[in-house]
């Protein structure tokens, strides 16, 4: 077979909303740029989120400090956290880790270090919104915590209150106002909510990435499936072959989500990534009893979303290897409660999706240089916030490869910490 040998500036490796993003800003400042995935753009982690650009997730997913919290979750009864007994063992190094980042003092620190890619979420995607042509997939309508005890009610707005010097816009719903707002939801069940304006929804968020790489082809971007553990660094520079053709760049971008370790590792990185997986299935509903928002039954832990599909009911937390085989027992809790608070049809599809959210235990992602390889960059470990940072992760890396001001400090996401 005759190869072609390509050149361009950078490679961009993986093609979820984090690597799509960065190709796309690399665009906009002039640089060509080929990105590569093994499959279709958006297809992996992107795909399988709750649809929410988060705005008002201003304090970062903690290790609970609470012992009660903790004696429920060991109980491993939850479907907000459950855990495999043989990972949990592997992963206590990782939780240790992760429980002292989340002490007040440092968790504040790594609070405010991410809060400027959160500020400008919502404004990074719309950069794209009108050329990608995915406006009839966003809301900006918010989305709506669900509490089915007032007590329960009680301390969620005491840490909406709490939150006053971040400005946020929320409502406080009573359980009338509540049916108001939500009609399908069945009366007597929830006690009230509190719904967050601030945040915008997507109903398809893998169809949004697919859109967003299709404006970076349009542009004129080299979009190609190729396997990413194919990078060479060859001289100075990065090589890559993508079918018959052989890409060399003097920059690459390492953005593979979940299994980016699997390329570090061989580079001679060892990052502390862990995995919080997590599960979803499409339901049939009626036009008149269909979720108008986001529901997010806070104390059951999982969420309800109207999606292009059907309504999509998203579960926490599990705590396994990346590669384990599926578990139905959160689904299938959190169908029998979501089945109590709104009608909910027949399933949509044989088997749940499953996917991996990547997590560092500073609850921050790594975004920058590889501290030991020239031109290689890494953007990586957004754990629950991958959708919502990827458009301002993208802004920030291709500031920093292009030599522009950053619009925030990167120091916070630098890979050196983990050196």
């Amino acid at each position: 077979m005759t190869t072609t040998a390509r050149q361009t500036d950078a490679i961009v490796l993986g093609a979820g909303i984090v690597g799509v993003s960065i190709a796309l800003h690399l665009q906009e400042r002039g640089r060509t740029v080929l990105l590569v995935d093994r499959g279709e753009p958006g297809a992996e982690t992107s795909h399988g989120n709750a649809g929410l650009i988060e705005r008002a997730s201003v304090i970062p997913y903690a290790f609970p400090r609470s012992l009660a919290t903790l004696f429920a979750f060991a109980s491993n009864r939850s479907i907000a956290v459950r855990y495999r007994p043989a990972t949990l063992l592997r992963m206590a190094p990782w939780l240790a880790r992760y429980w002292w980042n989340s002490a007040p003092g440092r968790l504040d620190r790594s609070g405010q270090a991410i809060l400027p890619l959160i500020e400008r979420c919502l404004d990074e995607h719309r950069h794209w919104t009108k050329a990608a042509g995915t406006e009839a997939l966003m809301r900006d309508e918010g989305w709506i915590e669900l509490y089915r005890s007032r007590h329960g009610l009680q301390q969620a707005v005491k840490a909406a209150e709490d939150l006053a010097a971040y400005r946020l816009a929320y409502d406080v719903l009573d359980e009338a106002a509540l049916q108001a707002r939500e009609p399908g939801l069945l009366p007597g069940i929830v006690a009230g909510a509190v719904h967050w304006r601030d945040p915008a929804t997507v109903s398809d968020p893998g169809a949004v990435t697919r859109a967003y790489a299709a404006l970076f082809a349009a542009r004129g971007g080299e979009l190609r499936r190729a396997d990413a553990a194919g990078l060479h660094q060859e001289g100075t520079g990065w090589r890559l072959s993508a079918g018959a053709e052989d890409w060399r760049a003097p920059e690459a971008v390492l953005a593979l989500g979940p299994w980016s370790n699997d390329l570090c590792d061989r580079l001679g990185y060892r990052f502390p990534l862990g995995f919080k997986r997590g599960y979803h299935m499409h339901y049939a509903a009626a036009d008149d009893t269909a979720p108008r928002h986001p529901l997010c039954d806070v104390e059951a832990g999982f969420v309800i979303t109207p999606m292009a599909r059907g309504i999509r009911l998203t579960t926490g937390i599990e705590l396994a290897a990346r590669d384990a085989p599926s578990d139905p027992w959160q689904l299938d809790r959190a169908e029998a409660i979501a089945r109590r608070i709104m009608p909910l049809g027949q399933r949509l599809e044989a088997e749940p999706w499953r996917g991996a959210r990547p997590c560092l235990p500073d609850m921050l992602p790594i975004i920058g240089p590889a501290p030991r390889h020239n031109g290689l960059w890494l953007a990586f470990g957004h754990a629950h916030h991958g959708f919502t940072l990827g458009p301002a992760t993208g802004r920030l890396l291709a500031e920093m490869m292009t030599g522009q001001a950053p619009f925030c400090d990167p120091a916070p996401f630098a890979a050196a910490r983990f050196a």
